[in-house]
Formats: C-alpha cells, sequence, structure tokens
C-alpha cells in the first residue's frame, strides 16, 4: 500500500485520447463555412480520423520521443565513404510518414485541398511541430516548380504522393518525394540577393553546377531542394536532386546540424555544394521571383504552425483549469483564472480563423483573391506569429509549476513558439513586403479593403478601427518607421472582420472591446469584468 503523503488528489488528468478536431470548435466551423458543402461528409470523417490519431496516446508519445531523440549527423560510414545522412528517431518517420499518408502534402493535387490540407496542419502538428518543416516545403514547392511545366509534370506527382518512402535514392524510383529549400547565406539572411553561391552552366540545356554555402538548408534529409545561386544572368532559382538519376548521390555536403532552441527532433543545416549538379527553374536572372510563391505557401503554414501551437497551449490552459481546484473551487470558474483563459482563447480563435480564410482563398484561386493574399498573408505572418510566444508563456503559467516541468508538454511548446516567427523572415521582412504590396500593387489594398468591409456596420469599434486604419494609410510620412504598427493594425481589423462575420456574439464582442475598443490592458487576463467570459472559455474547452 502507498504511503499516505504519496497519494495522488487534485491533479489534472492527461489531455489524451480525444479529438483533436472535433475538439476545435473554431476550426470545425471554418472548415464548414468554406469548403464546398458536397465536400464536407468527406472532408469531416477524414479530420476527425487525423484528430483522434493526433490526440492518441500513441502519437503523443512518438512526439516526446522524437524531441528527447533529436537527428544526428553522419557525415561518414564506416569505411570512411562520405554519405551526408541524418539519422532520426523512429518516431519521427511513423510521425512523418503519418503527416504525408495524410495529404498534408497533397494540396495541389484535390477539390478544396488547400482548406483541407490547412485544417489538417493546424491538428497534425499539435502532436509535434517538428515534422511540419518537410511536409510544408514539399507542400510549397509544388508553385514554383510550375515555372517549368517539364520539372513540374516530373516532380510534382512524387511531391503529392501521401506515400512516405524514406530511402535515398534517385526520384523515379520513388513513389513519393520529400523537398527541403536552401536559400540563406551567412553573409546575406534575409538579404538573399547577397548570396554568393556561383551556377556555372554546363553542356547540357538547363544543367549546371553549383558551388558555395547555404547557412540554413532545411530538411537534409530530402530528396531534392530548391535552392537559390548566382548564374551568369542573376539571381536564379535551382533543383538539386539528392541522388542523381544513375543512383550516385550529387555533392551535397553536410556540414553540420544546427543546434536550436525548439524544433528539435527536425533537422536543420548547413551544406555545401562543390560542384554539385542542378537543374534551373525558370528563366537565369528571375531567382527571386521564381521561388515567390513557395515562399509565400510556407508563410501561410508558419501562420497555420502558430495557430497549432495556440491552440494546443490554450486546450492544455483549460484543461488543467477545468479539474484542478484551489482556495475552495475549479481554478476554471475563478473570475481572475476565466478572465485570463478567455483572453488566450480569444487569440487562439482569431487566429486559427484568420488562417482558415487564408487557405479558403488559395483554394478560390481568383484574381481578387490572389490580390487579397498578396497583402494579408505576410500581414497574417507577421502578427499571428508573434502573438504566439506570449500565449503560450501565460498557457504555460496557467498550470503553475507543473507547466514548468518536461513532462507536461508546456517547454515544447514555448521553445518552439519562435520559430514561425523568424523563418521565411522575420518581423520587419514581413512588415516591409506589406508596404511593398501597398505601394506597388493597389488592387491589393482594395481587395482587403472589401474584404473588411464586409462587417462594416456591425460593430462600432471595428468600424472606428477601419476609419483609423484609413487615416493611417493615407499619411505615408515616416511609414517605414511605423511599418510594424500599420501592419499589426492591419491584422487585427482583419481579424475583427472576420470574427464579427463568422464568431459567436460573445467573442466577436470581447475581441473588438479588448483589440479593437482599446479596453485591454497590456498583459493576459485584462479583458473588461462586464463581457461573457465564461461562454468564451467554455468554447474553448477540449470536449470532443
Amino acid at each position: 500500500m502507498a504511503a499516505s503523503t504519496h497519494t495522488v488528489t487534485n491533479q489534472a488528468p492527461p489531455l489524451v485520447g480525444y479529438d483533436v478536431f472535433a475538439a476545435d470548435r473554431a476550426l470545425v466551423e471554418a472548415v464548414d463555412r468554406h469548403l464546398d458543402p458536397q465536400l464536407l461528409d468527406e472532408a469531416r470523417e477524414e479530420l476527425s480520423a487525423l484528430g483522434r490519431t493526433s490526440g492518441s496516446a500513441q502519437v503523443q508519445e512518438w512526439g516526446a520521443l522524437a524531441n528527447e531523440n533529436p537527428p544526428k549527423l553522419r557525415t561518414h560510414d564506416r569505411y570512411g565513404n562520405r554519405i551526408d545522412e541524418v539519422d532520426f528517431h523512429p518516431s519521427w518517420h511513423r510521425l512523418l510518414g503519418k503527416g504525408v499518408s495524410a495529404g498534408l502534402t497533397a494540396a495541389w493535387s484535390r477539390p478544396g485541398g488547400h482548406l483541407r490540407r490547412a485544417a489538417g496542419f493546424v491538428i497534425w502538428t499539435q502532436a509535434e511541430a517538428g515534422n511540419g518543416c518537410p511536409l510544408s516545403m514539399t507542400h510549397a514547392a509544388v508553385p514554383a516548380l510550375r515555372a517549368d511545366p517539364a520539372l513540374a509534370a516530373e516532380w510534382e506527382p512524387r511531391l503529392t504522393s501521401t506515400i512516405y518512402d524514406q530511402e535515398l535514392r534517385p526520384a523515379d524510383r520513388k513513389a513519393g518525394v520529400l523537398f527541403g529549400m536552401g536559400m540563406t547565406e551567412k553573409q546575406g539572411g534575409s538579404d538573399v540577393r547577397a548570396n554568393t553561391t556561383e551556377a556555372r552552366p554546363l553542356a547540357e540545356d538547363g544543367t549546371y553546377e553549383l558551388t558555395g554555402h547555404k547557412w540554413f538548408c532545411s530538411a537534409p534529409m530530402s530528396d531534392g531542394f530548391l535552392v537559390l545561386a548566382q548564374a551568369p544572368g542573376g539571381l536564379t532559382c535551382f533543383l538539386v536532386p539528392r541522388v542523381l538519376a544513375d543512383g550516385t548521390r550529387n555533392v551535397f555536403r553536410i556540414q553540420r546540424l544546427k543546434d536550436k532552441l525548439g524544433n528539435r527532433s527536425n533537422a536543420s543545416s548547413e551544406v555545401e555544394f562543390d560542384g554539385t549538379w542542378a537543374r534551373r527553374v525558370g528563366d537565369e536572372g528571375r531567382g527571386v521571383r521564381t521561388i515567390i510563391e513557395m515562399v509565400a505557401a510556407t508563410r501561410l503554414d508558419c501562420v497555420l504552425g502558430s495557430a497549432s501551437l495556440m491552440r494546443q497551449a490554450v486546450a492544455q490552459a483549460i484543461h488543467h483549469s477545468t479539474y484542478r481546484e484551489a482556495f475552495g473551487g475549479r481554478l476554471l470558474d475563478k473570475p481572475l483564472m476565466r478572465n485570463v483563459l478567455a483572453d488566450l482563447a480569444l487569440e487562439s480563435e482569431a487566429a486559427t480563423t484568420l488562417a482558415m480564410r487564408l487557405a479558403a482563398a488559395y483554394d478560390d484561386g481568383s484574381e481578387q483573391e490572389r490580390a487579397f493574399l498578396r497583402l494579408a498573408v505576410p500581414a497574417a505572418k507577421y502578427w499571428v506569429t508573434k502573438r504566439c510566444t506570449p500565449v503560450a508563456v501565460e498557457a504555460l503559467e496557467c498550470l503553475g509549476g507543473n507547466g514548468y516541468v518536461e513532462e507536461s508538454g508546456m517547454p515544447r511548446l514555448l521553445r518552439e513558439s519562435p520559430l514561425n516567427s523568424i523563418w521565411e523572415g522575420a518581423g520587419n521582412v514581413q512588415a516591409l513586403d506589406v508596404l511593398r504590396a501597398l505601394q506597388r500593387e493597389p488592387e491589393a489594398l482594395d481587395a482587403y479593403l472589401r474584404e473588411v468591409g464586409q462587417a462594416r456596420g456591425a460593430d462600432h469599434r471595428l468600424d472606428g478601427a477601419i476609419k483609423n486604419l484609413l487615416a493611417e494609410l493615407a499619411d505615408l510620412d515616416g511609414i517605414e518607421a511605423r511599418a510594424r504598427r500599420l501592419v499589426e493594425r492591419i491584422a487585427l481589423v482583419l481579424q475583427g472582420s472576420l470574427l464579427v462575420r463568422y464568431a459567436p456574439p460573445e467573442v466577436a464582442d470581447a475581441f473588438c472591446a479588448s483589440r479593437l475598443g482599446g479596453d485591454w490592458g497590456t498583459a493576459f487576463g485584462t479583458l473588461p469584468h462586464s463581457l461573457d467570459l465564461a461562454t468564451v472559455v467554455e468554447r474553448a474547452r477540449p470536449v470532443s
């Protein structure tokens, strides 16, 4: 018999064995709202199946094991031959294989594919965020390759396959492949035009030999990579296969794996090209324009990834507060804790609602929606990813000391939380990109204003925020120095307009009062006390 001092009481049970999709009302409603009704039954069944898998004890264990056993680099085999391979824990392969089989790289090949994939990405990366990188890169490579129809015809069926094949061999002998990307160099960072990797044309048309060093190369175990290098005609995009058609390894020297703050299960690397064979994608000198569609798709995945992480953090905080008692009652019922949880829930729902609206715009594909995405994606990437870390910190605090312990899983969420803000261009890059869209593509602002204008007249605080935003846009004096403030307002107004149109009144009221009306403090848990916060919290509680 256990000693009485070891009797466990007043501890929340694990949040496990539940349907991650069905438990997320905001996500379910977004799928219902944006997806073709003829596809809904199939999509709901598919997403619930993935949700049950993501919420299972087995998959949660896979996520923990993949992070506790990070990838290891093997530069040579036992005989001294250069192999440049990365070894992963079996749990990593299970996670990545399930993500591929769930269609998280197949958005381009089926109706409603982007919305369905976006929902799946939010569901699956709650179990483990690291495998989201190769899933994202592989998905996003498709639009870049379409700059060369012949390359697209060759590679797209493999990229959109639902078969995961981890072996390194020629791509034409594989049913499915993964892609990575290498743009950043140590001397240039976000300024990719400063890249120094050289591309020398070979005798065969469209083929080159690359020489250079990439400071960050994602997913180095992949079958192919899109990279930027300086060709005779300027900065150009290239496809670098990991294994050549004759079965020999391409020159792809992995110098080291990055020792990162978070995202520990995923390999990020430095690689050296030295006579590396490559195929040109698009025209010489058009590298940025060629790869920009890939960048836009991965930026949306940054928004989705942050929405996923926020949802899991908030779900854990509300779940804990539902079962934990203090000072004579459940934490969930304490007015101050309820305020904190409601505030976190608002941030999470606003992120999810915006992310899914962007995914739906990709499926629509009209000129107006493409113009809307041109402004909305970098604005959302800037704002949603920046809100992720404060949410993770506050949600961890809701668990008290338990949240600071690795076993809770909250420290892993916290370490992961800054990544999406940095990946694919940090905050200033996104803010400047929004300015470029405003200055060079007036149709982008028109599309954005049409979108937010659909909610005009529904909430006086939203109307006031739209008016103030228009005043800011009319004043171009010193616009770069205040770009972050402007982009923040663009994102908040868009989130507010979506919630006013689609969320329950309690959610929209609380968001507009705090984020747009100024009735808010500088920390979470400072919402107006007169709001219906209990309903907001109950809506976000992970019960399925």
